[in-house]
Protein backbone atom coordinates (compact mmCIF):
# COMPACT_ATOMS: atom_id res chain seq x y z
CA UNK A 1 0.00 0.00 0.00
CA UNK A 2 0.81 3.50 0.06
CA UNK A 3 2.75 3.25 3.38
CA UNK A 4 5.29 1.55 1.23
CA UNK A 5 4.99 3.41 -1.65
CA UNK A 6 5.04 6.85 -0.95
CA UNK A 7 8.65 6.74 1.05
CA UNK A 8 10.44 4.66 -1.69
CA UNK A 9 8.38 7.34 -4.62
CA UNK A 10 10.20 9.95 -2.41
CA UNK A 11 13.68 8.47 -2.40
CA UNK A 12 13.42 7.84 -5.64
CA UNK A 13 13.01 11.17 -6.45
CA UNK A 14 15.68 12.61 -3.91
CA UNK A 15 18.74 9.66 -5.85
CA UNK A 16 17.20 10.97 -9.54
CA UNK A 17 17.83 15.12 -8.54
CA UNK A 18 21.00 14.12 -6.90
CA UNK A 19 22.33 11.40 -9.75
CA UNK A 20 21.04 13.59 -12.44
CA UNK A 21 21.79 16.64 -11.17
CA UNK A 22 18.46 17.86 -11.63
CA UNK A 23 18.99 20.80 -9.04
CA UNK A 24 15.08 19.66 -7.87
CA UNK A 25 13.24 21.50 -4.88
CA UNK A 26 12.00 18.52 -2.16
CA UNK A 27 10.88 18.58 1.10
CA UNK A 28 14.24 17.18 3.22
CA UNK A 29 14.69 16.67 6.97
CA UNK A 30 18.35 19.11 7.68
CA UNK A 31 20.44 20.45 10.06
CA UNK A 32 19.11 24.29 10.25
CA UNK A 33 21.49 26.58 11.16
CA UNK A 34 19.87 29.70 11.70
CA UNK A 35 17.06 29.47 8.42
CA UNK A 36 13.78 30.23 9.64
CA UNK A 37 15.19 31.49 12.62
CA UNK A 38 15.86 27.86 13.86
CA UNK A 39 19.38 26.66 14.85
CA UNK A 40 21.16 23.19 15.73
CA UNK A 41 17.88 21.26 15.09
CA UNK A 42 17.02 18.70 12.02
CA UNK A 43 13.40 19.86 10.69
CA UNK A 44 12.22 19.06 7.16
CA UNK A 45 12.02 21.54 4.96
CA UNK A 46 12.35 22.30 1.31
CA UNK A 47 15.68 21.81 -0.02
CA UNK A 48 17.30 22.19 -3.99
CA UNK A 49 19.35 18.70 -4.55
CA UNK A 50 21.49 18.18 -6.87
CA UNK A 51 25.04 16.44 -7.56
CA UNK A 52 26.46 18.35 -4.69
CA UNK A 53 23.44 16.94 -2.52
CA UNK A 54 21.78 19.62 -0.43
CA UNK A 55 22.94 22.45 -2.54
CA UNK A 56 20.28 25.18 -0.45
CA UNK A 57 18.01 25.29 1.88
CA UNK A 58 14.79 27.31 0.32
CA UNK A 59 13.46 29.38 2.68
CA UNK A 60 9.94 29.90 1.73
CA UNK A 61 7.80 33.37 3.09
CA UNK A 62 5.88 31.82 5.66
CA UNK A 63 2.66 33.71 7.21
CA UNK A 64 2.41 34.07 10.77
CA UNK A 65 0.29 31.31 11.32
CA UNK A 66 2.46 29.11 9.22
CA UNK A 67 5.72 30.62 11.32
CA UNK A 68 4.02 29.72 14.76
CA UNK A 69 3.21 26.61 13.42
CA UNK A 70 7.16 25.45 12.61
CA UNK A 71 8.67 26.92 15.61
CA UNK A 72 5.72 24.71 17.58
CA UNK A 73 7.30 21.66 15.73
CA UNK A 74 10.77 22.85 16.35
CA UNK A 75 9.96 23.27 19.93
CA UNK A 76 8.90 19.96 20.22
CA UNK A 77 11.64 18.24 18.38
CA UNK A 78 13.97 20.59 20.52
CA UNK A 79 12.32 19.01 23.40
CA UNK A 80 12.29 15.41 22.62
CA UNK A 81 15.60 15.80 21.58
CA UNK A 82 16.80 17.35 24.80
CA UNK A 83 14.72 14.27 26.77
CA UNK A 84 16.62 11.93 24.66
CA UNK A 85 19.74 13.28 25.30
CA UNK A 86 19.18 13.17 29.34
CA UNK A 87 18.00 9.32 28.88
CA UNK A 88 21.09 8.61 26.93
CA UNK A 89 23.31 9.89 29.51
CA UNK A 90 21.34 8.47 32.73
CA UNK A 91 20.97 4.81 30.50
CA UNK A 92 25.55 5.65 30.26
CA UNK A 93 26.24 5.83 33.95
CA UNK A 94 27.03 10.08 33.09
Amino acid sequence: GSAYYAPSAAVLQMVDSIILDKKRILPCTVFLRGEYDIDGLCIGVPVKLGAGGIEEIIQVQLSSEEKAALDKSASAVKELVEVMSNRTATASGS
